[in-house]
């Protein structure tokens, strides 16, 4: 297997650091609003790969945090506290926010056939181990007290800018120019490891420290968690791109500091998902949640296969056209695999051919278009019908796109029963389409009143045309 690591810029071949098992982290949402299908997008990705190493036989641990504390509205320690700005905005304590936001994330999970994690951490549960180690930090000479909160001090590392993503020039000493938002601050790049009522006197959450009542900044959290989970030596973390700096370089600064080794191999990071007008996000347009795709007819999986139909690695640019491409490709291929007779006996070494071919096919780099792809060489194969449905179960472990379930809307089982008047109803409805397009509403219409006559309906939804028996 093969994926590309963010931090040397290349696609690698995968070696985990104990044969056999991957240790794997996600950086888990910040629970103060819905995740936005731009947020998701990462999540699904993720899900992909873990499901993707699980198919190639690794025994994989994946670890997720939930930020609950911590998180200001800017990365780099401005601004307000996310938690307590949700709170505010809805009359609520920052832990009811926290409770529904978390259950929320989870729902919208469960609709994109997202995996939970082995392993969910709150922020709020490890504060004890978010105090042992900026003790260490402090002891070894790698953070300082200022203004009473406990910065880490990025001037005592060799390499700050581990992704390339900025100027190391711009680390300089002393230099405070633009350092108006923390003039506690000895370096314009450090970052809070732990804030006191210096910052914040209205924090609803606060804990005991040996530096004072406070809480934890944010970067310190998926440091912590992954080693109270994980051990000293990670596999993978994943994220957004967006989380490449400060947060992970920040991450990565901390734990070797902390360490004294290096401590993860490989860096997964998925793209933006942008809308016609640049990156998406919480605070402008049409606020993008999965139950907003709902209401307006979509089913979730087509989001997946929406999003499954491009590379991570690529920014990906969302629009209700491209959605409805997504839906009508989906209906169509649900059809064609519902219409596939499951005549006789699985044939196991060719199921185990397909699979091998998979697992090299989309584990160069988490090539999930090329899989989809391989769905429909599956289809066009010469395999029996038992064969064709047992393979492309194997493939949807990983695509999570319910491939086998009866197709939604109408389109039953009964209809996978009779190929042949699937073929000829999939046919008369692309004639149908054609003459539409064309502007003939006249054929249209007697194409329509024609299948009615054979006892077949056609509905017209967001989705495409759903058909089933009168």
């Amino acid at each position: 297997m093969k994926l590309y690591n963010s931090l040397t810029k290349k696609v690698e071949e995968f070696v985990p650091n104990v044969e056999g098992k991957v240790g794997m982290y996600t950086c888990g949402p910040t629970v103060y609003h819905f995740a936005h299908i731009g947020n998701l997008r990462s999540y699904l990705c993720e899900d992909v790969l873990e499901k993707l190493l699980r198919y190639c036989g690794y025994d994989v641990k994946r670890v997720m945090n939930i930020t609950d504390v911590g998180h200001l509205s800017s990365d780099a320690d401005t601004g307000e506290d996310k938690m307590l700005k949700g709170a505010k905005r809805e009359h609520k304590t920052v832990m009811e926010i926290a409770k529904f936001y978390t259950d929320a994330f989870f729902a919208d999970c469960a609709k994109l056939n997202i995996k939970t994690p082995d392993v969910v951490e709150p922020a709020t549960n490890c504060i004890d181990e978010f105090i042992h180690m900026i003790a260490v930090l402090l002891e070894k000479g790698y953070a300082y007290k200022a203004g009473e909160n406990i910065y880490f001090d990025t001037s005592k590392l060799d390499s700050y800018y581990v992704f390339g993503n900025q100027n190391e020039d711009e680390l300089m000493v002393g230099v405070r120019d633009d350092v108006t938002e923390d003039e506690n601050k000895r370096n314009k790049n450090d970052f809070v490891l732990w804030f006191t009522k210096s910052k914040f006197e209205d924090q609803a959450l606060k804990w005991d420290s040996p530096w004072g009542v406070g809480y934890p900044g944010w970067h310190i959290e998926c440091s912590c968690i992954s080693m109270k989970h994980l051990g000293e030596y990670m596999d993978i973390h994943c994220g957004g791109v967006d989380n490449m700096f400060p947060h992970h370089t920040n991450e990565i600064a901390q734990s070797e500091s902390y360490l004294g080794h290096k401590w993860c191999n490989y860096w997964f990071h998925v793209h933006h998902l942008n809308d016609e007008t640049g990156k998406m996000s919480k605070s402008k347009g049409e606020f993008l949640t999965v139950s907003l795709l709902e209401e307006k007819g979509y089913d979730p999986i087509v989001y997946r296969l929406f999003a499954l139909q491009s590379h991570y690695r690529k920014p990906l640019v969302f629009s209700y056209e491209a959605l409805d491409q997504a839906a009508t490709t989906y209906k169509k291929l649900k059809n064609r695999i519902a219409s596939i007779h499951e005549d006789g006996a699985v044939d196991d070494a060719a199921v185990k051919e397909w699979h091998d071919r998979f697992a090299e096919t989309v584990g160069n780099d988490v090539n999930t278009a090329m899989g989809i792809t391989l769905v429909y060489d599956v289809i066009k194969s010469d395999l029996n019908g038992a064969t064709k449905r047992a393979v492309i179960n194997d493939f949807d472990y990983v695509l999570g796109l319910k491939l086998l379930e009866a197709p939604a809307g109408g389109d039953s089982a009964d209809n996978a029963e009779d190929p042949e008047l699937a073929a000829h109803v999939e046919e008369m409805i692309a004639k149908r389409a054609a003459a539409k397009k064309e502007k003939n509403f006249a054929l249209a219409d007697e194409i329509r009143a024609k299948l009615l006559e054979e006892g077949i309906e056609l509905k017209d939804t967001r989705e495409g045309v759903v058909w089933s028996r009168l």
